[in-house]
């Protein structure tokens, strides 16, 4: 193997705007107002209460996980041109994996023995009841989640047989890293932006015409879903790879904003899916100059908020609190939901990648 070092070749600046800082931005709090967005609009639910705030036939909750993907997209897209597909695998199944599996082990030994035992006076047959505890477990491990309830529980809730209604998502969000996995093999995607743009724009001609498209595909409900979050994803994605040519601006910002809003309001059915890189470009730009705190800037609980919300407000309402309404259940969920996604941090999530990092 040759030995001749290589002059590192400098990057051109952006043409509009500045690079995002990869330290200097508040994607950690944006990520986890996010996440206590989405835990907020299931408390409309969980309390049964209805479906809460919306705007355009989406509820507060989707459109927290839009931008999710969007900044996923973006991030995420970085990563894969940035490292061998072997790296970039690894890294992308210990962010979501490890943090994933313990919670369903939460879910079925912690959680839910506690919702039987209220629910039966005891814990007898809680090892045999359908679905089994480690049944529950082993069903979702592939991350499409399909046993939602563990042993009958939760039960005498407003939103009976469902321990995380979040979930579902993170199957489609590892869908997305295959799709980008598999876009970082084309040599022309390193070369140029259009193939990535010309799939953001198929993702978005397909959710565009998804009702002619359904009897094709027997209504299959993954094929909806995943045609209506990939678009959000590859509109970050766009953002990224136009990044060395379009930087962050401060005037860029505020319009991507007014751009995106313009089409939600007026582009029926998909006018969401079409802003996609609008709505991500200003999120990252409102993550140049919205404060974070220092310790939000060092632990990114925003994960371990997402996956665990759910479960705790589901045991808050085993206990009654949905009694209290929505916005003390909400104050309540997410001082309980906190702690357990700093343990998810600290104790999972953060050694797992540091260890994938060092094994890379």
């Amino acid at each position: 193997m040759s030995s001749v070092a290589l002059k590192p070749q400098a990057i051109p600046a952006p043409s509009l705007g500045n690079r995002l800082d990869p330290r200097g931005n508040s994607l950690n709090l944006i990520r986890l107002v996010l996440a206590l967005a989405v835990l907020f609009a299931h408390s409309w639910h969980i309390v049964g209460a209805g479906n809460g705030p919306g705007f355009r036939g989406e509820n507060l909750g989707g459109w927290a996980v839009a931008g999710f993907f969007g900044i996923s997209g973006y991030l995420i897209t970085a990563s894969r041109f940035s490292n061998r597909i072997g790296s970039y695998l690894v890294h992308r199944a210990a962010r979501i994996f490890p943090a994933f599996i313990v919670c369903l082990a939460v879910m079925a030994f912690v959680f839910a023995p506690i919702a039987y035992a209220i629910q039966h006076g005891s814990l007898r047959g809680f090892l045999s009841t359908p679905t089994t505890p480690l049944n529950s477990i082993f069903a979702n491990l592939p991350l499409r989640i399909v046993s939602y309830d563990v042993a009958g529980t939760p039960a005498g809730v407003p939103y009976p047989g469902a321990w995380n209604g979040s979930l579902w998502t993170l199957y489609f969000e590892f869908m997305c890293y295959l799709l980008v996995a598999v876009v970082g093999f084309i040599p022309l995607a390193r070369k140029t932006p259009w193939p990535v743009v010309t799939a953001y724009v198929a993702s978005v001609l397909l959710w565009a015409n998804i009702a002619s498209i359904k009897p094709y595909m027997q209504s299959n409900l993954d094929f909806e879903l995943a045609a209506r979050l990939v678009p959000y994803f590859l509109g970050g994605a766009v953002v990224q790879v136009l990044s060395s040519r379009i930087g962050i601006h401060r005037v860029a910002g505020p319009v991507s904003i007014a751009i995106a809003g313009l089409s939600i309001c007026f582009v029926d059915g998909y006018g969401g899916q079409l802003a996609a890189p609008f709505i991500a470009y200003g999120l990252l730009w409102i993550s140049t100059w919205l404060p974070q705190p220092s310790l939000v800037a060092r632990h990114d609980v925003s994960y371990g908020a997402y996956i665990y919300a759910f479960p705790v407000q589901q045991l808050l309402a085993v206990f009654g609190a949905y009694h209290w309404g929505v916005w003390w259940f909400t104050l309540a969920a997410t001082l309980c939901t906190i702690p357990l996604a700093a343990a998810s941090w600290l104790f999972i999530e953060r050694p797992v990648m540091r260890r994938a990092r060092k094994s890379s």
